[in-house]
Formats: structure tokens, sequence, C-alpha cells
């Protein structure tokens, strides 16, 4: 094991090496407050304590710490390595200041959502294990956030290749992963509430109320909520969504999508859904390209082998013309040639 920490943390700075002061000083705090548990109780005084966060206590700073509390050497290991990957990946795209307001923005709405969750839980049961015994901490939920975003930008790219699985899968099949694992009691519900309020806080952000220079939210069909389940859920899934989402738009909590119709185009008319990227739309018409070139090309081989069809229809032809040609259709023939081509007779030979 020890032999493979410095192949580990040349790897890790190199992936720091490109990112902002966003980026590192996250990352900082994050190995300094794993150290700084080995002595101290840091999930107790940083992480959210569902009973701690209602009055009278109003541990509010919890909710902003809670992030980046880490007490396990892979749950350090998956924060730097989810730091890293939107340092390197989301960074470039959005900016430093906005990787900052997604981590704040999912943390804290992973912290809200847990607790209450948790709150929910312990008005049905009247256990007090809910509210004081549980620790809401880790970077799972900022993974699941950045996963989600990963699905964005680029959920076409190929994860694995055999089995061949892309990137818009793996948000669902972590959660499915991690899912299995608390049946089977090898984590703690924590993490799985964790991670699964990541991905919805994530979402829901990145589809309504992230600015950007083309307005707010991504209305794109390849980012609606149905998407992230499997083909045959999805009809289902989307008209559960679509309830839900009127409701929100009724009590306004969400928007409603408005279209806006270019009847003055020179083109046919366009529909513009705001926040759809127009990176996404050159991404699709790249592929649109690539699958037609592939087509052409599968023509193109097929033409350059004779056809069966021709050989048959040549082979019919001859099959029913006669042997010997009729003499009323020679003589026909050839009177039809002689109103078109003149003959001259040879000399004959002496």
């Amino acid at each position: 094991m020890r032999r493979y920490l410095p192949v580990a943390r040349q790897h890790f700075l190199a992936a720091l090496a490109g990112t902002s002061v966003v980026v590192k000083s996250l990352s900082a705090a994050v190995l300094l407050l794993y150290l700084l548990s080995f002595g101290l109780d840091t999930a107790y005084g940083l992480g959210v304590t569902p009973g701690y966060l209602l009055p009278p206590n109003f541990w509010v700073w919890t909710l902003v710490t809670q992030g980046l509390v880490e007490e396990r050497a892979w749950g350090l290991a998956a924060s730097l390595a989810t730091l890293g990957a939107a340092g390197r990946l989301l960074e470039p795209l959005w900016g430093a200041l906005e990787l900052l307001v997604f981590f704040a923005v999912v943390n804290i709405s992973v912290g809200l959502l847990g607790a209450l969750a948790y709150f929910l839980t312990y008005v049905a049961s009247f256990h007090l294990a809910y509210l004081f015994a549980v620790r809401i901490h880790g970077g799972l939920g900022f993974l699941g956030g950045v996963l989600v975003a990963l699905k964005q930008t680029m959920g076409d790219s190929t994860v694995l290749k055999v089995p061949q699985v892309r990137m818009k899968a793996v948000p669902m099949l972590l959660l499915l992963l991690l899912a299995l694992l608390r049946l089977a009691a090898l984590v703690e519900s924590n993490v799985l509430a964790s991670y699964g309020f990541g991905l919805l806080s994530s979402w829901v952000y990145l589809r309504f109320y992230q600015r950007h220079s083309r307005g707010r939210g991504d209305m794109s069909d390849h980012f609606a909520f149905a998407t992230f389940f499997p083909e045959i859920l999805q009809p289902v899934v989307g008209l559960v969504a679509n309830l839900v989402h009127s409701i929100l738009v009724k009590v306004k909590v969400c928007r409603k999508t408005v279209k806006r119709y270019d009847v003055g185009a020179p083109s046919s008319i366009t529909i513009s859904l705001p926040g759809t990227d127009p990176q996404d739309a050159e991404r699709r018409r790249q592929l649109a390209l690539k699958a037609l070139n592939e087509r052409l090309k599968r023509v193109e081989d097929q033409s350059a082998w004779p056809s069966m069809d021709d050989e048959e229809e040549e082979a019919g032809a001859k099959a029913d013309s006669p042997l010997l040609p009729d003499p009323d259709a020679a003589g026909k023939g050839a009177s039809q040639e002689s109103s078109l081509i003149t003959f001259q007779d040879a000399p004959s030979q002496l």
C-alpha cells in the first residue's frame, strides 16, 4: 500500500496544478479537517446533526462546513478526486466563482434536505437517534452534483467500453450501488442520503436556476429528469415529473417553460428554449453528421459489388430473346437501319 502512495500523490498534485485557487483551497480544507479528525470530533462540530439544526440550537454553520468533513481515508480520496475532476472539467466551462457557488448550493441543499428527511423519519418513528445520532457530512453530495453536471456537459461520452457505459448513466448506477450497499448494511444511511440529495439539488439548480450568458437554467431535452432513468421507465417518470413541475410552477417555485417563435427567420420556424446550450446543439449536429457519413460509407461499399437484381434481369432478358431472329423482324430492322445508315458495296474480287 505504501508504494502506491507516492504515485497517487503525484497524480493528485498534477491534477491540481491546472486548477484555480478555489479548488486548491477547498482541497486543502478537506485535507486539514481530515487530519484534525484524528484528535477532534469534527463531524459533531462541523457536520449537520438534524436535532441541532432545529431551534433552539440553530447550528446553521454546519450547512456550509459539512461538505468538507471527512473521517475515513476512502472518503478523503473520493472528496479530493471529486474536487480535482470539477476543477479540470467544470471550472474551464463555468469559471472559478460559479464552481464555488455550485459547491455551496449543493452542500447547503444536502444539509437542509437531509435534516428534513431525518426529522420526518423521527416524526414517523419517534426515535431520537434520527435527530441526534446522525451526522450528515462528507463529499458524496458534491460528487453527485459533479456527476449530474458532467451528464449535462458530456453525457454521450463513453466511460467504460466493456461493458459500454456512458456518462449519462453513471449518476443513477452509483445511486443503485449505494442503495444495494445500504441494504446489505455496508454503508450508513447518511451516505445514501447525502449522495441522493446531491443528485436532486444539483439537477434542480442546473435545470432552473444557474445563471449564464444565455439566460438561466438548461431546458434541453437531454437534461430532463426522466433521462436519468432507463428508457423503459422514462414515460412514467416523465409524466410524474411534469405533474410535479406543474405544481411547482403554480406555487411559483419554478418558472414555466417559455417558447419563442422566430417567424421572420430565413429558414423554417425556430423554437428557442431558455437555457438551451448552443454547444449542445453543435454536439448533436456533429453526431448526426458522423452517423450520416457512416451510412453513406456503407452505401458506397454496397454499391461497389454487382447487384444480384441486375444480374437476374439480364439473365431473364437473355432467356426471353429467341435464338433465331424472325425474318420479318430482321427485314423491318434492316429497312429501319437503311433509312439512317448507307452502306457502300465493296468491289468484287476477280
